[in-house]
């Protein structure tokens, strides 16, 4: 089935490349050319724009006013930013200046040579020795000139960046090209973790707004599966994960870096997972469409967080030669296009009508399932289903607990309500006789109460005491609520009394 369908998304190594043919790779973003092309097309249109711009100053009327005010505008965005070069370089002759190399530097130089590739936190130290101070006091003045003037517009903060790298890397003349590349790479990331929070997503573009869209997009497109784009699928894994989880894991840790060549790193660290993931699969080896599809893919499933700003960010203060060339360029480059595909997404793409395509956009239809999905569907689900009759029977055996301890809780109270029933009518009867051991001597004369005393006497301890003893044994035996022991009591001690 496979070898008769076309493979992935087919896009030639042609279509990559920069428009100009300059041999860079283009980006969609720069419509097509790579970022030398774009940025020199960028500075004509906007010199075209001035000198039409100054050609219609005596036009007259309402046009002259505008003319004047937009010429005025632009003179102080020009002073603003000479102002600026200015701060950063001092005279406008910065490369001559830095190719006059004293012992100091060449020292400093040969430490930098001795640096391995990556190791930031050795060139910070070297930063700070006396013999780099030169290269630190312009790095600190750019940073605090940046900050002074973080409300300028994103591209003049773009343009000065790139201005300061340029600048900056005849410092390395005397270095190789590896060498001066390391450098700079040092150098952006020294720059840009501290400019991060005032360029990354500046109020000056929209590009917070194209992140909503785009991750509301993506959402939208959850219902994507591997088949639909083409993707030639890996065997599943014992542990029933994604195999390309990895891939997901990487694109999604690029917006918590902050240099533009971490979170470069980040895309090819994506791209090299997304190809050892097709490289495990039983079908034919990978290439260039499908790789491209299972970016696309792991797009679609990660949704990466503020992927337009990330991807905005590197082409705007990234180093140009790792967007325009090697692999960084070539993974960001199919990265780019990946987001353009899922932007232009329609039922063609996907081998659906357009009316299948916007059920599956509204929800009306369920996603179909491949093989490997549908086995790793049904193993979750029987998993589930066991988990649940393990459960149902738990709680079957807690309900069958609750239901005898109710029905013991029930005879318990119907025993003790009998107890205090009858203590109830002994209690009863105890007043009863009480009140008839009072009562009699109350109507005999004074006499009769004289005469026979001790004979009264010797009848009541007979009997008040015996039948004190039968109610006090009943009441200790019990254990029931004091209130009415303390009632028999109380009617207890006034027959003793009598």
């Amino acid at each position: 089935m496979w070898a008769q369908q076309q493979r992935g998304i087919h896009v030639s190594q042609a279509e990559l490349l920069c428009k100009d043919g300059c041999g860079y790779y283009g980006n969609p973003a720069w419509q097509g050319y790579c970022s030398k092309c774009w940025r020199e097309r960028t500075r004509n249109t906007q010199a075209d724009r001035q000198e039409n711009g100054t050609s219609l100053k005596n036009d007259g009327g309402t046009s002259l006013t505008f003319s004047k005010f937009e010429e005025k505008k632009n003179i102080e965005k020009g002073r603003r930013v000479n102002t600026m070069r200015k701060l950063l370089w001092g005279t406008p002759s910065p490369p001559k200046r830095l190719g006059e190399s004293s012992e100091g530097q060449e020292a400093a130089l040969k430490a930098f040579q001795s640096l391995e590739p990556g190791d930031f936190t050795s060139f910070l130290k070297l930063l700070r020795k006396p013999s780099s101070q030169r290269l630190q006091s312009r790095c600190t003045a750019f940073l605090n000139t940046m900050e002074a003037y973080h409300d300028l517009p994103v591209q003049k903060q773009s343009d000065l960046v790139h201005d300061f790298y340029q600048n900056v890397a005849t410092h390395f003349n005397s270095l190789s090209e590896e060498q001066t590349t390391q450098m700079m790479e040092h150098i952006e990331k020294l720059i840009m973790t501290r400019l991060h929070k005032w360029v990354f997503c500046h109020d000056s573009c929209d590009d917070e707004q194209k992140d909503l869209a785009l991750q509301r997009r993506i959402r939208a497109l959850k219902w994507v599966t591997p088949q639909m784009l083409r993707v030639p699928f890996p065997e599943e894994r014992s542990d029933g994960s994604d195999p390309f989880l990895p891939a997901i894991t990487a694109i999604i840790e690029m917006d918590a870096k902050r240099a533009p060549q971490d979170k470069l790193s980040c895309v090819s660290k994506c791209s090299q997972n997304v190809f050892q993931a097709l490289a495990s699969s039983s079908c034919e080896p990978a290439n260039a469409d499908d790789f491209l599809s299972a970016l696309v893919y792991v797009v679609l499933k990660a949704n990466p967080p503020r992927l337009y700003s990330n991807m905005q960010y590197i082409i705007r203060f990234g180093l140009p030669h790792s967007l325009m060339a090697g692999e960084s360029g070539y993974y960001f480059t199919n990265l780019s296009c990946a987001v353009a595909f899922i932007e232009k997404l329609d039922g063609p793409a996907l081998n659906l009508s357009p009316a299948e395509f916007e059920a599956y956009m509204q929800g009306r239809r369920t996603i179909p399932s491949s093989p490997q999905v549908g086995s790793e569907g049904k193993r979750k689900a029987m998993e589930t289903r066991e988990q649940l009759e393990e459960l149902g029977s738990r709680q079957e055996k807690v309900a069958q607990g609750v239901q005898a301890l109710q029905e013991q809780l029930q005879q318990w109270v119907q025993s003790v309500q009998a107890q205090v029933d009858e203590i109830t009518t002994l209690s009863v009867s105890m007043q009863t006789e009480a009140v008839a051991a009072q009562s009699p001597p109350a109507q005999v004369d004074e006499f009769t109460a004289r005469s026979v005393p001790a004979q009264a006497d010797e009848v009541t301890a007979q009997s008040v005491p015996a039948r004190l003893d039968e109610v006090t044994a009943q009441l200790v035996s019990t254990h029931l609520n004091e209130v009415p022991a303390q009632s028999v009591m109380t009617q207890v001690d006034e027959v003793t009394d009598h």
